[in-house]
């Protein structure tokens, strides 16, 4: 029972990198909007954060540190300042877009309006950070977002063509009515939010809060090969539904409560309950996630203490870094920007700081000095250096794309 529950860390960071609200929403729109011919750029997602995770993992069993304060030392403050900065920036909006997911999945169960949920969930937020042990918050949050399979059980229940999404899958590319340029703006962000730089961070530091060792290699990697791509399931299960409903009658999708549809069109009540409870996981998730991420990075930088394996007074600092990340994140939110906009942003600025976050990792993963013999091999520098190339394309394109196609809206 504790070796399943150790996957739980997998499963968190992978639901939390995959599905938050800006993929849950963006997932459904490129479904409705391009059926999936946008599935092999989840399998990308899938393979690169493999990858990468896998190496930060690794980094943290071997040298019992987390990634970024190898970093700093390895490749000097300077550059891990960059690093910090760009990372920290999106961290943070990102936070907030994940206290407006989680209400919204509240507005949905309730129809109290998601602004006044907003103070009370940044509340719970920090309580749960301040005082809930980690283990409990990877294995609650971690078990409520695989709520989300039953978007994998309604496809089942719909009535689909098997055929046209055969022939979307495998001949990629714009439908009628969208153009090149848009197809590609989705790619980026799905792209980028499959690699969202907190994702290593969170998954690296909690490696540490777990106290793993080289003993521990193993359920490091099966967290990272089981977790990430259950992650990109999920995402992919959305998309294919949201095609199955939506795009044959060239609907859009643009709410959460659209994206839960073909639940309770497939399943009823109890589906669309199902997907309600697997959103709020989800954001939740991503919301603890990205305020640990905010916290670590920062005192890992400093050199301050660090982690819920500390009392919060002997690591008063880092917890006031959390505290102030979800003030701002909540701040951000009552200025009334849409929760789902922001993450989109957000992804788009993930895309242009992946070089700043996966660059370094990967000099860390092949130093011998840290890592001796477990440093990588050549498949491992032959995937990260394609991986390399793909992330540095994706930051050039990511702005011009946002602006040609005002974000996405053709």
């Amino acid at each position: 029972m504790k070796k399943i529950f150790a996957i739980a860390l997998g499963v968190l960071t992978a639901i939390g990198g995959f599905v938050d609200i800006g993929d849950i929403v963006a997932n459904g729109e490129a479904g409705a909007r391009f059926g999936i011919s946008h599935a092999w750029v989840l399998l990308v997602g899938v393979i690169g954060i493999c990858a990468y995770a896998e190496m930060s993992g690794r980094v943290s069993t071997v040298s019992a540190r987390p990634v970024f304060d190898l970093v700093r030392e390895r490749l000097g403050p300077r550059v891990a300042l960059a690093n910090l900065t760009g990372s920290l920036l999106v961290t943070v909006l990102t936070l907030g877009a994940e206290i407006g997911g989680v209400g919204l999945a509240l507005q949905l169960a309730t129809s109290v309006h998601y602004l006044l949920w907003v103070p009370v969930v940044a509340f719970v937020l920090w309580v749960a950070l301040w005082r809930v042990k980690f283990s409990v918050l990877e294995n609650v949050f971690g078990l409520l977002g695989l709520f989300l399979i039953v978007f994998v059980i309604a496809f089942f229940r719909l009535p689909a063509d098997t055929a046209e999404l055969w022939s979307q899958a495998t001949r990629p590319g714009p439908p009628q009515g969208e153009d090149w340029g848009t197809y590609w703006f989705f790619a980026v962000a799905l792209f980028a939010s499959a690699l969202t730089p907190y994702e290593v961070f969170f998954f690296s530091s909690g490696a540490v809060e777990e106290r793993w060792t080289s003993k521990d290699l193993l359920t490091s990697r099966v967290n990272v090969f089981l977790g990430f791509p259950l992650g990109g399931l999920l995402a992919f299960a959305l998309m294919l539904t949201s095609a199955v409903v939506f795009h044959p009658l060239s609907a859009s999708v643009d709410n959460l409560s659209q994206v839960a549809l073909p639940t309770a069109m497939a399943l009823g009540k109890l589906g669309l309950a199902a997907a309600i409870l697997g959103f709020f996981g989800a954001t939740f998730g991503a919301a603890m996630e990205t305020s640990l991420s905010a916290g670590y990075t920062v005192a890992q930088y400093f050199g301050w203490s660090w982690g819920k394996f500390h009392r919060p007074r002997e690591a008063a600092r880092f917890h006031t870094v959390v505290i102030v990340s979800i003030l701002t994140g909540a701040a951000v939110l009552l200025t009334s920007i849409d929760p789902i906009q922001l993450t989109e942003y957000t992804l788009v600025f993930s895309a242009v700081a992946l070089p700043l976050t996966y660059l370094p990792i990967f000099v860390v993963a092949n130093d011998r000095e840290y890592l001796g013999d477990r440093a990588n091999g050549r498949l491992a520098n032959t995937i990260g250096v394609l991986y390399l190339f793909i992330v540095l394309a994706a930051a050039i394109a990511a702005i011009p794309l946002m602006i040609i196609t005002r974000m996405g809206g053709g």
